[in-house]
């Protein structure tokens, strides 16, 4: 088991993010600060609205705040381009998203080897293998994300995410559509790999299970944050 909890890992200061629509400007997050040490894990939870995707997609740098800055592993990433904030998540960074995301011309393992073939990573194709075995996919490497259900096509997502060992995940409702059971084991999968690499886990959900045994939770309502409970 990795032990660096001691350092902060991720670090929001004063992020706040607005979009200008035909009403007017619209505030979906504002005065945003909390931190999370590395290695340990955070429940991001809220009604729908509430800012929770937008959150973690500043935090991931696949957007730019309108005002405030994300510390990642000790780097601003106001301080660089959308390529230098695409090779920080290259590196470092695993992204579970809502819509999964697949490559639809792809199979399973051909989506879970890409980030490691791009990442030039020894022996791709039996990473692969072995994670997809991990979330239950080892007998539909060969299937394309429109054969398979939305649940497996969440666990490819999983696997894919896991796939160069990020030292940060972000998940946006990882157990969201799939069963109790996979969810069940989709949750230890997680933690495994929260407790064997280190990894800094950042999930936002509904899931009540899943909230309570992270390390902490965040409670936002209409993008402000009104609970911190570390």
């Amino acid at each position: 088991m990795v032990d660096n909890t001691s350092r902060t890992f991720v670090e929001a200061r004063n992020l706040g993010k607005q979009v200008t629509t035909r009403e007017g400007v619209l505030t979906l997050l504002e005065k945003i600060n909390f931190s999370a040490a590395a290695g340990t894990s955070v429940a991001i939870l809220g009604a729908s609205g509430s800012g929770k995707t937008t959150l973690l997609g500043l935090l991931a740098g696949l957007d730019v705040p309108t005002h405030g800055e994300v510390i990642l592993d000790g780097r601003c990433l106001n301080d660089y381009d959308e390529d230098g904030r695409a090779q920080i998540r290259a590196e470092q960074v695993g992204f579970v998203f809502q819509n999964f995301q697949l490559l639809f011309g792809l199979t399973a393992l051909e989506n879970v080897m890409l980030p490691l073939e791009l990442a030039q990573a020894p022996h791709p194709r039996k990473t692969a293998e072995q994670l997809l075995d991990r979330v239950g996919l080892g007998e539909r490497l060969h299937h394309y994300p429109n054969q398979l259900s939305g649940g497996e096509q969440q666990r490819c997502a999983i696997a894919r995410a896991f796939s160069i060992q990020p030292r940060c995940l972000f998940a946006d409702e990882p157990t969201g559509n799939l069963d109790s059971e996979t969810g069940k084991r989709i949750i230890e999968l997680l933690f495994e790999l929260n407790s064997e690499q280190g990894t800094t886990l950042i999930m936002a959900t509904h899931d009540n299970n899943l909230s309570q045994i992270c390390n902490r939770r965040l409670q936002l309502d209409a993008g402000r944050l009104v609970g911190n409970d570390d």
